[in-house]
C-alpha cells in the first residue's frame, strides 16, 4: 500500500457546487475508484485549497490511473470537476492535482 497526498485550488465561488456533487458521487465513479485500487479516499477544503488523501492498494499505479482515465463515466465526472479546479503552477508535468511529499506518518 502507498499513501498519496495531493493538492489543488478551487475556482472562486464553486465550493458549494463542488461539495454538492461530492455528497452524491456517481456510483459508477465510486466503483471505478475502488476497482483501480484506491482506498481510504478523502478530500478536505481550506481557504480555497483542496487536499486529497488516499491509499493505493494495487500493483501498477500508472496502469490503474490510465484505466480510470479511459472510463466514460469518469471522463464525464472530470468534465464537470475540472472547470471548478485551478491546478498549481508548480505541479509536475502530467499532473492535474499536485502530488505532495509525505513528511511524517504514524500508524
Amino acid at each position: 500500500m502507498k499513501r498519496f497526498g495531493q493538492v489543488i485550488r478551487l475556482q472562486p465561488g464553486v465550493l458549494d457546487s463542488y461539495k454538492k456533487y461530492h455528497a452524491a458521487v456517481w456510483p459508477e465513479v465510486a466503483a471505478k475508484i475502488t476497482e483501480c485500487g484506491i482506498r481510504n479516499y478523502s478530500i478536505y477544503h481550506k481557504d480555497g485549497f483542496l487536499f486529497a488523501y488516499f491509499e493505493y492498494h494495487g500493483k501498477d499505479f500508472a496502469a490503474d490511473m490510465a484505466k480510470m482515465g479511459e472510463d466514460r463515466k469518469t471522463q464525464e465526472w472530470w468534465a464537470i470537476m475540472k472547470p471548478m479546479q485551478d491546478p498549481l503552477a508548480t505541479r509536475a508535468a502530467g499532473e492535474w492535482w499536485a502530488d505532495m511529499e509525505e513528511c511524517f506518518h504514524q500508524d
